[in-house]
């Protein structure tokens, strides 16, 4: 039997993605029925804008290591003051922020000057929208009574993972060690943040199992350090070379045979 597991945070714990979709959602939606737009479009060209000018930053290289992704740039404040990188992401934040909005909802044929509007419904409404799996819960709580020592391990700004662990507060306390990834100064898949979970809990690679999403962060990373790993596909079906879980899984639930 395993002695511990290794949990992503992001889609693999809490439904991220479905906090995204939400802001998205009731952002794009009441944007497009005041302007008689369908909040389809208005939604593909704010996307498509996040993602280009994400890339204009000084900050953005840091986002690939670190594995911040654009989305989670329009709410986060960043700003963290043990990294000088961070630190320069929290003053051009704000920036990138208002001009992804202007460029996507001129794209879209709504008037720019709602663009200051949008980033802060945006924000409001993913702080008011955290979701957690509806077996995250269960399955923890299975874990830990058949005392499986548990670890999170999962990429971004340490204050953007914090705000999103202080969402949702139940989730803490499972949990023997909480290692992010701007903490380390390495994210997933790089193996030096894998080792230092196994030395966190002084464990040899055979002794654990990594559960995430990511085949391109959290599997690759396992495969590169030699542990077994079980990987969620919600049905993106994204297979990236070099990684190789040893479990396919459809659902969270389904770890609890593995171990």
């Amino acid at each position: 039997m395993k002695k511990a597991i290794f949990f992503d945070l992001d889609d693999t714990l809490l439904d991220d993605k479905k906090s995204i979709q939400t802001a998205f959602d009731v952002t794009c939606g009441e944007l497009a029925e005041k302007h008689g737009k369908d909040a389809a479009v208005v939604e593909h060209h704010v996307r498509a804008a996040a993602r280009l000018q994400y890339a204009e930053y000084d900050f953005y290289p840091t986002t690939l290591s670190i594995g911040i992704n654009p989305f989670e740039g329009l709410w986060g404040d960043f700003g963290d003051v043990h990294h000088s990188q961070f630190r320069l992401m929290g003053e051009q934040i704000a920036d990138y922020q208002l001009k992804t909005w202007q460029n996507g909802l001129s794209d879209a044929g709504i008037p720019v000057s709602e663009a200051d509007w949008a980033r802060e419904r945006f924000r409001t409404v993913r702080r008011e929208s955290p979701f957690v799996y509806e077996e995250t819960y269960e399955v923890l709580n299975i874990l830990r009574d058949k005392g499986i020592r548990l670890l999170l391990l999962t990429n971004g700004a340490p204050s953007l993972q914090l705000e999103k662990l202080t969402m949702t507060p139940e989730l803490v306390p499972y949990f023997e060690h909480i290692l992010i990834s701007g903490h380390f100064g390495f994210g997933k898949p790089e193996k030096a943040i894998f080792d230092h979970a196994l030395k966190l809990m002084d464990l040899k690679p055979e002794d654990v199992l990594m559960v995430g999403d990511n085949q391109g962060t959290d599997i690759l990373g396992a495969t590169r350090t030699g542990i077994e790993s079980a990987w969620i596909n919600h049905g993106a079906g994204n297979v990236i070379e070099g990684a190789e879980p040893v479990h396919t899984i459809g659902r969270l639930k389904e770890i609890l045979p593995l171990i």
